[in-house]
């Protein structure tokens, strides 16, 4: 997959937050996170990563639209 940095200006917080909390459930946390600020990410199945990238497409599809409706041109593939 290719890294789209030249869309990173059309991202928006509301984006960020929802793409952080579909993959929150993975995220477990430490006995002592209160005092280490630690945790590990558990590993994903099969199932999960075919989700995760449908979700960045999706996510890289709503991010070429807006350059396209900006007329920034970066909505190039």
């Amino acid at each position: 997959m290719k890294l789209r940095t030249d869309l990173l200006k059309h991202l928006t917080a509301d984006d960020i937050r929802e793409e952080a909390e579909k993959a929150a459930h993975r995220f477990k946390p430490e006995p002592l996170l209160s005092k280490t600020g630690t945790g590990s990410l558990s590993p994903a199945s099969t199932e999960e990563r075919a989700r995760e990238v449908e979700h960045s497409m999706e996510l890289t599809r709503k991010l070429e639209a807006r350059a396209r409706q900006a007329g920034s041109g970066s909505a190039a593939p």
